[in-house]
């Protein structure tokens, strides 16, 4: 029996997806990005779900867009109109982009080798990045004479600056992850034997936390480059006064008066 293109499996309130199909260094397919779609959305309103984190088989984390079989596809299809590629990525790589931002619940990328391309770009929308000292992160589109896509050209300059973003796009050197540490596109680099611990001890950590607050924060920080200070100033004082309606806020108050450790649940 051939196991799933995408594993998940779901223990002490985290959700594990696993992309799984390593012979390819877990090149997506169409069928692989719409699953993980699917099981994002289901997260966001699942009360069973309250961290994620995204990793993969074998010895790549993700090496980008399955392009021999998009290739394979295309061969089978009439010919091209205009607008069929703008289409194709926008229901697409970056539809697959804005899932795991406008996730409700964090997600942590447990990065265990390779992750270029599109790969690289799910691992930065991700809101919490490990990596293992193995991985490396590579902005391959230059190398194919292709524009970066997947919403690298919106995530990479808001992540390490104009410039730097530009250097990884225009060269596409591979880049260690201490170096991607060092640029602040990972949170901490870990020894490849000790990944899958730390992002489990990162996950647990955060499924015990206040769940509707991460998910506010979440939503400020990820739109606050997009706006001007009135508008978010707005923005943080409308998710406060929704937080303070939730059980886990009164909690944390409560808790706090109390002089006790909180226990959040979730709602």
């Amino acid at each position: 029996m051939t196991e799933p293109a995408v594993l998940h499996t779901t223990a002490d309130h985290v959700l594990t997806l696993t992309l799984n199909r390593p012979e390819t260094l877990n090149a997506l397919t169409p069928g692989q990005r719409d699953e993980i779609v699917r099981l994002l959305s289901e997260a966001s309103a699942s009360p069973e779900v309250r961290a994620i984190v995204l990793t993969g088989t074998g010895r790549g984390f993700c090496a980008g867009a399955d392009l021999r079989a998009t290739a394979a596809t295309t061969a089978t299809t009439a010919e091209r109109v205009a607008g069929d590629v703008a289409r194709t990525l926008r229901t697409g790589a970056q539809r697959l982009i804005a899932a795991v931002l406008d996730c409700e619940k964090p997600v942590v990328a447990a990065v265990n080798g390779t992750a270029a391309g599109l790969g690289a770009h799910l691992a930065f929308a991700c809101d919490l990045v490990l990596a293992a000292e193995s991985a490396r992160f590579i902005e391959v589109f230059v190398r194919r004479g292709l524009v970066p896509d997947a919403g690298g050209a919106y995530l990479l300059p808001r992540l390490i600056g104009p410039q730097r973003a530009k250097e990884l796009m225009f060269f596409g050197d591979a880049l260690t992850a201490a170096d991607a540490e060092r640029l602040g596109l990972v949170n901490r680099v870990v020894p490849d034997a000790d990944l899958d611990k730390a992002a489990r001890a990162w996950a647990e950590r955060l499924a015990t936390g206040p769940t509707r607050a991460l998910a506010l924060a979440k939503q400020l920080v990820n739109t606050s480059l997009d706006a001007d200070r009135a508008t978010a100033f707005a923005a943080e004082a409308a998710a406060q006064e929704i937080n303070m309606t939730t059980a886990d806020a009164q909690e944390g108050v409560r808790s706090f008066v109390e002089r006790r450790s909180p226990e959040y649940r979730g709602h």
